[in-house]
């Protein structure tokens, strides 16, 4: 074979991957709206206030015959759609990895997640119990779809391109998250000039949601494509996910990095899904004021995404991270003393918050992508969402109950500050170099 045909052949393979990146950028693009305008603005106050209206003179209402507060009703709904996710996942994991048909199972996800929040629309009045069956529906499907998202990324970018292949991955999903909020604001502040009402503009807000990720995950499942499957028939049932657990044992050092990153992102989630609920019902912050903080958040978060992946090429993503534990704990602690009906500080505090929420994302998967053994992405992906939301239970477990037993969501949002501090050390105490040598991979320069 020729210099001149090798030459060729690789300038084709590097268009080809470079298409497959453009793809896999816009599921993100897709997706993230769901994330931004349904999980952190809009369902988490509007499903409170229904499930207030639902509630009965002591302020509970009472799914399948259980009292639970109203305001505690969606860190719960939360918390069920997650552990729902840790059964689905591996199972969807491990068909990916043995058949090859990654597509087919992320369209299912996608399409059961958008006609899910579709059907958010539908939520009206002291429908309650929708709410939380939607919610769980679409989130769990969400989950899914990120972790055969996620699983392509050793596949179609080159070890020294991964921090930036994912930090851009980031960035579209924030900037198309900003694109829909802005829409959404104008909507919502302006919803009698549309002759809507204000609940009206809220369900239009959410349907819309699910119709953008639906429409533009046609674009990623016309581009991926996928790669010959592995050998091996796949386990049913929870044997699969124990099969998994097996699998992992043998690399111990991947599964340090999961149980750090399990109880930092713990925090993280758990922040994103709350902070609408803080704001509102703790500071008394208007919809309005809300919406235009997650705004910001966005914005900032392009840049941070874009920023830490610049800084990952220098100090390497390990170091790259930490900062930004430390910077987490700072910014949540500083929650504690917000005042109530003070927008400009909470618009502050939004601003630390995006700084440094894409780019710890992104890092920490960019990061895991060395440590997955050859040939097991979508496998151990299933494993990675359960760190990033199917195991994120606890969080809106602990936000939940601390409310429960005090009343107050400053002390709520205060306990997830004991989150950072203990996946900082965790995180810290992994050899990342070594970690990934004993996964079979190449190690980069800086990581």
């Amino acid at each position: 074979m020729s210099t001149g045909t090798v030459r060729a052949e690789a300038a084709d393979g590097s268009a080809g991957l470079g298409r497959e990146q453009r793809g896999w950028y816009v599921y993100d693009w897709a997706c993230s709206v769901y994330s931004t305008s349904v999980l952190t603005v809009f369902l988490g106050p509007y499903l409170t206030s229904v499930a207030e209206h639902a509630a009965d003179a002591g302020g509970y209402v009472h799914p399948l015959g259980i009292p639970v507060r109203a305001g505690s009703f969606f860190a719960y709904a939360v918390s069920l759609s997650v552990i729902l996710a840790v059964v689905v996942m591996p199972l969807a994991g491990s068909a990916a990895d043995r058949t090859g048909r990654k597509k087919p199972l992320l369209a299912a996800a996608a399409y059961t997640g958008a006609a899910a929040t579709t059907g958010m629309f539908f939520l009206d009045g002291d429908r309650y119990l929708l709410g939380g069956v939607l919610l769980v529906v679409a989130n769990a499907a969400q989950s899914v779809g990120m972790m055969l998202y996620n699983s392509y990324l050793p596949q179609i970018a080159p070890p020294e391109q991964r921090d930036a292949v994912s930090s851009r991955g980031w960035a579209f999903g924030y900037a198309a998250g900003s694109l829909v909020l802005v829409a959404d604001l104008v909507l919502y502040s302006a919803h009698g000039s549309f002759g809507l009402s204000e609940t009206a503009a809220v369900r239009v807000c959410l349907a819309s949601a699910g119709l953008w990720w639906g429409a533009f995950t046609l674009v990623p499942l016309r581009r991926l494509r996928d790669r010959p499957a592995r050998v091996g028939p796949a386990a049913p049932g929870l044997r699969q996910l124990a099969a998994t657990v097996r699998d992992m044992r043998r690399h111990p050092l991947t599964l340090a990095f999961l149980l750090a990153y399990l109880v930092y992102n713990d925090g993280i989630q758990t922040v994103i899904t709350q902070a609408s609920v803080y704001g509102s019902e703790e500071l008394g912050l208007g919809q309005s004021t809300l919406i235009g903080a997650v705004l910001l958040v966005q914005v900032l978060a392009v840049a941070g995404a874009l920023a830490m992946g610049r800084l990952a090429r220098t100090y390497g993503a390990q170091r790259t991270i930490l900062g930004s534990l430390v910077a987490w704990t700072l910014t949540l602690a500083a929650g504690w003393f917000l005042p109530a009906g003070a927008p400009a500080w909470f618009f502050v505090l939004a601003a630390g918050i995006g700084l440094v929420l894409g780019g710890s994302q992104a890092l920490s998967r960019s990061l895991f992508s060395h440590l997955v053994p050859p040939g097991k992405e979508a496998e151990y992906f299933s494993a990675y969402e359960m760190s990033d939301r199917g195991m994120s239970w606890l969080g809106p477990l602990l936000f939940g109950v601390t409310y429960q037993l005090t009343g107050s969501y400053r002390s709520a949002i205060v306990s997830l500050v004991a989150f950072f501090v203990l996946g900082f050390v965790l995180l810290a105490r992994v050899p990342v170099r070594r970690a990934i040598r004993e996964a079979g991979n190449p190690v980069p320069e800086k990581i």
